[in-house]
């Protein structure tokens, strides 16, 4: 056997090894009981601390090296692998073995602490863990980068190969002003009045598992359990997804179900030749989110899905308030106001995601404390929203992430949404008959153009460069701008 087959041999059992850990997570947030919290944190050091020391073989430097002497140069497929392999190889031996178990662990009891502080609206209780999870953090950020180095830029390369802090800044700044300029536009025109009566929480899980399949989400291969904050886990022949219930608002359920279907089907598509490698998933969160944003919001939320599902919520849900199915387009896209990052219009998520973006910065930094962060995030809310807010389950404890270490996800929501601007703008290109597609409830030809473009490629190209190779041209922020703006400008009369 040669250097390069010993050494996807050994990647194969190490990305294995790597899905149990991520089944540990998953467990976590659906299944585990709440008692086992701290007995799962041990676990999960353990398992990090397994993945560590194979991560940081020795014998991949020798392999690496070997297999690259042996590789044809064209070969894409097998340097796409070294390259990924290599990348994780070096981060992993920057960091020690001790830091990454107490990252595992602390991170898993600050999970719990979380959804805690969150039901009891008790921030206090949440700062503790929240500070430890910072300090490591930190610390690993520090290690990754090195001397003279930018530990947040370190640590967004968990997320965003490629990408850096102030490249994103600079392509947030771009859409501020014209987000900022839409919303006030469209909220000026007034209120638009939203759904009325209750919503029985089993049948908006029928319906979030027929739009499920409707999206192509495999649940041979699959499950859809509840959370508290929705998720998707796994990749390959195992990739789940959770959601949530809210009996007054059925959205919730059906456009966070679709949203993580977006995520849970680009692992799905991945190409099989590619599973339990370095390749087998995808690319990196921005590319990731483009996938989800667009099922949930260029595809869910057009005006010709929006009809089809008018039509299915009046058959599961009977009359609820919205005479007719633009009434109901209207309904489903109306910009109003609110607190919670994954409920938010097309038009306002972004500035929730830059609000999060630059105060993880900050903590990252030092410049903020996490004592401070309760009153940095409402006073740059009451700024950036013009309203107040009123409880911490609304505000600074509404997300997950920080409790699980994920400084530096943030950025890739919007960097996701900028992608799938330019994705829909090319999809629209090729398929410019499709609304008659999504007013029958089938989206299959947009997501099987996703798949064949973007999904089954993996990691097997960075991720600016899937997004250009599927679009034709190079990322930007005005495929994006200008579907909104074509889109909601309208609603301002």
């Amino acid at each position: 056997m040669g250097a390069y087959a010993e050494l996807i041999a050994y990647q194969r059992e190490t990305e294995a090894l790597g899905q149990v850990a991520g089944r540990l997570s998953w467990d976590q947030e659906t299944m585990m009981p709440r008692g086992a919290a701290a007995q799962r944190a041990e676990e999960s050091a353990a398992m990090q601390g397994v993945l560590h020391a194979r991560r940081s073989d020795p014998r991949i430097a020798d392999w690496l090296a070997a297999a690259e002497a042996e590789l044809a140069q064209d070969d894409t497929v097998a340097r796409a692998q070294l390259r990924e392999i290599r990348r994780g190889y070096e981060r992993t031996l920057k960091v020690p073995a001790a830091l990454a178990m107490a990252l595992a662990r602390e991170t898993a009891l600050a999970q719990g602490i979380w959804a805690e502080a969150r039901a009891e609206e008790d921030v206090a209780r949440f700062l503790p863990a929240l500070s430890e999870v910072l300090r490591l953090r930190r610390e690993e950020g520090a290690a990754l980068a090195g001397a003279g180095g930018d530990a947040y830029d370190a640590l967004l390369q968990d997320y965003e190969p490629e990408a850096t802090a102030a490249e994103l800044s600079a392509m947030f700044g771009a859409m501020r002003p014209r987000l900022v300029a839409l919303r006030d536009k469209v909220q000026g025109a007034g209120e638009v009045p939203g759904l009325s009566g209750a919503f029985d929480p089993a049948l908006q899980l029928e319906l979030s598992r027929e739009l499920a399949l409707a999206f192509g989400y495999d649940l041979n291969r699959g499950r859809i359990d509840r959370a508290v904050h929705p998720f998707s886990s796994g990749s390959g022949a195992d990739v789940r997804i959770t959601t949530r219930t809210d009996p007054s608002d059925p959205f919730n359920c059906l456009y966070s179900t679709i949203h993580e279907v977006g995520h849970a089907c680009y692992e799905q598509a991945v190409d099989p030749d590619f599973g339990l490698s370095a390749l087998g998933r995808g690319v990196s969160m921005g590319v990731h989110e483009s996938q989800s944003r667009i099922y949930e919001n260029q595809l869910g939320r057009s005006r010709a899905f929006c009809g089809w599902l008018y039509g299915r919520m009046r058959d599961r849900f009977g009359d609820f308030g919205v005479v007719d199915e633009e009434a109901f387009f209207r309904v489903v896209n109306r910009l109003g106001r609110g607190y919670i990052r994954t409920e938010a219009d097309e038009v306002q998520y972004n500035l929730h995601v830059l609000l999060r973006f630059d105060l993880e910065r900050a903590l990252v930094a030092g410049d903020l404390l996490p004592g401070d962060l309760e009153a940095a995030w409402n006073d740059r809310f009451q700024r950036d929203f013009g309203y107040a807010v009123p409880k911490p389950s609304q505000g600074v404890l509404q997300d997950v992430h920080w409790s699980v270490g994920l400084f530096g996800y943030f950025p890739t929501y919007s960097l996701g949404n900028l992608y799938a601007g330019c994705l829909h703008s090319a999809l629209r290109r090729d398929l410019p008959d499709l609304d008659t597609d999504l007013a029958r409830g089938d989206p299959s030809r947009a997501t099987g153009w996703l798949r064949e473009k973007v999904q089954r490629h993996g990691a097997l190209y960075g991720p600016r460069e899937v997004i250009e190779r599927a679009c034709g041209a190079a990322p930007s922020e005005a495929p994006l701008l200008d579907y909104l703006e074509e889109k909601f400008t309208p609603f301002a009369g």
